[in-house]
């Protein structure tokens, strides 16, 4: 297991629709932060694509990663077949054996569990001929249809991305989504947090919170994963909370990611 950091630790450096940062983290950015933290592994999200980059940008962001050992993952969204193939042919321009992705498109809508089968089914093909590896991301789907897809594929191509934190909004909990899937993970998102009663008892506030930091039991849950699936690499992520700047909330951010990586390293050597 490698320990790696993801587009969406620097969800507020890169900006979203309502937060613009001044100056958007870059891609290249991003592979200078590895640096700084020290990890191996950069997982690119559809949050800041790499082919996006001109035709020279990736070729010296490719050059100046595998100089320092870095390791290039990619994500997207959805399960269309011609997007995927597409991908799957993108991954293996960037050396990625990996390609990540959600049961939602972009449009946020995802199709009923049988059509999500048949899409699956449908590039597993293209993912054993050029020998990469589709992790599709829990979320708003329940664990055990996932896990149910999954495994209809009968593919060792097609597995999961353990996100940590994603499926309480069904909700299901980090326990039981690991109890379900960790055996068919091919990459893992480590993303902290904190469930707090609000003051007058009437509901609950998810907070995110820095790895170590909050109530994820991030021992058991690498031990468990060392056990299923030692090949995959430990991205972190980060729900930081907006703060009264924009660039106080960066700050944080960026305090967060240095924290988790320190506190990580307690369990995951490279």
């Amino acid at each position: 297991m490698k320990l790696g950091i993801g587009t969406y630790a620097f969800m507020w450096s890169i900006g979203f629709p309502g937060a613009a940062p001044t100056k958007p983290m870059s891609a290249f950015e991003l592979l200078a932060k590895a640096m700084e933290l020290g990890v191996k592994v950069v997982q690119y999200g559809p949050n800041l694509p790499l082919d996006s980059l001109s035709k020279d940008d990736l070729l010296t962001l490719l050059t100046m990663a595998a100089a320092n050992g870095i390791s290039i993952e990619i994500g997207t969204q959805g399960l269309d077949p011609n997007h995927l193939r597409g991908q799957i042919e993108f991954a293996i321009k960037v050396g990625s054996r990996l390609l990540r992705t959600t049961t939602e498109g972009p449009d946020g809508i995802a199709v009923p569990p049988e059509e999500m089968r048949e899409k699956i089914l449908e590039v597993v093909p293209s993912l054993v001929k050029n020998d990469v590896f589709l992790a599709i991301e829990n979320g708003r789907v329940p664990a055990s249809t996932l896990a149910d897809l999954v495994g209809s594929a009968n593919s060792p191509y097609v597995g999961i991305t353990l996100d940590t934190v994603n499926s309480l909004a069904i909700p299901e909990g980090p326990e039981q989504v690991a109890d379900l899937l960790s055996k068919h993970a091919k990459s893992l998102h480590v993303k902290d947090f904190n469930v707090e009663r609000l003051w007058h008892r009437m509901g609950f506030s998810v907070q995110g919170r820095p790895a170590g930091g909050g109530q994820l039991n991030v021992p058991r849950l690498l031990e468990r994963l060392e056990n299923s699936a030692p090949d995959l690499n430990a991205i972190l992520e980060l729900w930081p909370p907006e703060q009264a700047t924009l660039e106080d909330t960066i700050r944080l951010e960026n305090a967060w990611a240095a924290e988790s990586i320190t506190y990580l390293r307690n369990y995951i050597s490279d």
